[in-house]
């Protein structure tokens, strides 16, 4: 029969192995409430946690990132990314579209094409990357592309909602393409454990000026 000293000492090492995925699983969620200058929510707005405690952070599941090209317009209009990801971009009109970025981010060139033929992108360092189509001039779009897999886009409501997050420290932050400032200006420190925290964020949003829509000719197939 063990003593009653080993049959302590077993009992606590059990709890602990089973102690040690409950604590590590814990996740908790981020909601945020991003509105601008007015009060009014903001839509598009890029919500991102950054861990303190760089381990928490988890590669994210593959997932299939598309900005379609419909209707002569990039959608959407604001994509989130994690860095390393790839990024399609089926031309879903039935004219050509020639998709080209020239941020420092990531430099690239889709020629002339139709249909889902084009190579997909590897988007490999953080930081905004805005799209163009040498075609259709008024046709921009942005890619975000994150160092955190913990990130939302807001909707029309303005809200956002990161979910499964790891307990522990981290600092958020957001972004949108007509913002005032840098992001770095919105940074905030939170505490997340196995629950809900929300935050709101006030972003001062610039006049935007979108340019008009042409039916020029560029010759057959390019209208």
């Amino acid at each position: 029969m063990k003593s009653f000293t080993t049959r302590v000492g077993s009992y606590f090492v059990a709890t602990l192995l089973l102690a040690a995925p409950l604590s590590a699983s814990l996740a908790g969620e981020l909601h945020a409430l991003v509105r601008d200058q007015k009060g009014q929510p903001v839509v598009d707005a890029v919500v991102l946690a950054m861990p303190t405690d760089r381990r928490l952070i988890e590669a994210p599941k593959p997932t299939r990132n598309i900005v379609d090209q419909i209707n002569k317009e990039f959608l959407p209009y604001v994509k989130p990314v994690y860095v390393g990801s790839l990024v399609h971009f089926p031309n879903k009109d039935n004219v050509r579209h020639h998709v080209y970025s020239f941020s420092p981010a990531k430099k690239f060139e889709l020629p002339l094409y139709e249909g889902a033929a084009a190579p997909p992108v590897l988007f490999d360092k953080p930081g905004v990357v805005v799209l163009g189509c040498n075609i259709h001039d008024w046709m921009i779009g942005y890619i975000y592309v994150a160092d955190t897999p913990y990130f939302a886009k807001t909707g029309s409501d303005g809200l956002a909602a990161i979910r499964a997050l790891p307990a522990g420290e981290y600092v958020v932050r957001v972004w949108h393409p007509d913002m005032e400032g840098t992001e770095q200006a919105t940074m905030k420190q939170l505490t997340l454990g196995a629950d809900v925290v929300t935050t709101e964020q006030l972003l001062s949003l610039k006049p935007t000026f979108h340019i008009p829509r042409q039916s020029g000719s560029h010759g057959a197939g390019y209208h």
